[in-house]
């Protein structure tokens, strides 16, 4: 647990579900003020800001899209309106869907672009001005994937916005960095997510998965939200420009395990 996270304001995008989600009970858990931002289903919102109460923090929820510029503006003043500040930006929110290039349409990867890209510029430019001009000393997380480093075919929009993500991460921080603005990138591998429940249900398909992860497991939510806690947090005051891969190993090359190759 972080002592200083207790009572900062912080925005999470995409948190209704999955690794939001998870970031979301972490940062109540921290007792911080946890604005929680989701797309079009609130059905598990209200009992997620429950369970942030009921945890010592506190929470509140905005609908809004990501990719939308005045949503996203919203979101942040939100925040201000309602915690009085804002401290923190996690930009998480990301969709993703297989198609063979070939038959990639133009729509698809511009949606793809616009939620994981454009939607992590937008909410890192929002808050990197709040913060700026109230001279916030804040952190800005963003969550890209192993595939901003590994290819993936039949992802091509996935693993180009990734990597856009990535270099984006490491040119704000270099940018801001004079301000004290921390901007760090968290890189995920295999993760039981909601996103990724069919495939893990299989038991063949997970198998499959687990064979590419060196610690032979697939990862837990809460592993990736420990991760954005210590970014977060105070203990990580001297780290910016960082991608973090929580992965299990998978991006280390796992075919050359015991010595193969």
């Amino acid at each position: 647990m972080y002592k200083d996270l207790e009572n900062k304001v912080v925005v999470i995008t995409g948190a209704a579900t999955g690794l939001g989600k998870a970031m979301a009970e972490r940062f109540g858990r921290e007792k911080a003020k946890v604005v929680v931002n989701y797309h079009s289903d609130r059905n598990e919102v209200d009992e997620l800001i429950q369970s942030i109460k009921t945890a010592g923090g506190d929470a509140a929820a905005i609908k809004g899209d990501v990719t939308n510029e005045d949503d996203v503006k919203k979101m942040i003043s939100f925040a201000v309106e309602t915690f009085g500040s804002l401290n923190i930006m996690v930009n998480n929110a990301g969709i993703e869907n297989e198609v063979p290039t070939e038959r990639l349409s133009l729509d698809d990867w511009n949606k793809v672009i616009d939620v994981n890209l454009t939607g992590v510029f937008l909410g890192s430019r929002e808050a990197i001005a709040y913060m700026l001009e109230h001279d916030i000393k804040g952190s800005i997380i963003n969550m890209s994937s192993v595939h901003d480093r590994i290819p993936w075919p039949h992802f091509a929009h996935y693993a180009a916005s990734k990597g856009g993500v990535k270099m984006l991460t490491e040119t704000l921080a270099l940018e801001y960095a004079p301000k004290r603005i921390r901007v760090n990138n968290i890189s995920p591998g295999a993760i039981d997510t909601p996103i990724n429940a069919e495939k893990f249900a299989d038991p063949q398909g997970k198998k499959e998965v687990e064979a590419l992860i060196p610690m032979g497991y697939i990862g837990k939510p809460e592993e990736i939200a420990a991760c954005a806690a210590w970014l977060a947090s105070d203990e990580s005051s001297y780290v910016t420009g960082l991608t973090l891969y929580a992965d299990g190993g998978m991006t280390k090359y796992p075919g050359f395990q015991a010595g193969r190759g």
